[in-house]
């Protein structure tokens, strides 16, 4: 795992904080840009946290711990994917953060932080599609 490899993304959701706030800790709107992913997690500091589900014909369980849960504006998590082919144990851990910060009235500004990545085609895959995976974010939200 290394450690020092980080992808940040941010963009400008037109709704207020508490509406982007339930679309990152819903777990039915998650499902919705996470293709299909259960998350399951009381998003309590200290708690586990599951993504799982299927994908491409493979049944997947990944976990990871809420680090942090400020309301409306910051939950972080440690993460373990089977995809990285990494051990399950803490060192291959990566850590997740969404930031959410009020901009002015109905404007939201919505940063999605991972840092830790198995390899550098696992870097370079989330590099490559967080622009869409934020434009899909962003139109759930603002339907």
């Amino acid at each position: 795992m290394n450690h020092n490899l980080e992808v940040s993304k941010s963009i400008l959701i037109n709704a207020d904080v508490s509406k982007v706030w339930n679309a990152m800790t819903n777990p039915e709107i998650i499902k919705e840009y996470l293709f299909g992913t259960e998350t399951i997690t009381d998003w309590k500091v200290g708690s586990e946290i599951i993504f799982q589900g299927e994908y491409q014909g493979h049944k997947y369980r990944d976990k990871g711990i809420v680090r942090e849960n400020v309301l409306n504006q910051r939950i972080s998590y440690n993460y373990w994917s089977a995809f990285t082919g990494l051990e399950d144990k803490p060192e291959n851990y990566s850590l997740v953060t969404y930031v959410i910060t009020q901009k002015d009235n109905n404007q939201t500004e919505l940063t999605w932080i991972q840092k830790g990545f198995g390899d550098e085609k696992g870097y370079q895959h989330s590099m490559n599609g967080m622009d869409a995976f934020m434009q899909s974010i962003k139109a759930i939200i603002e339907r």
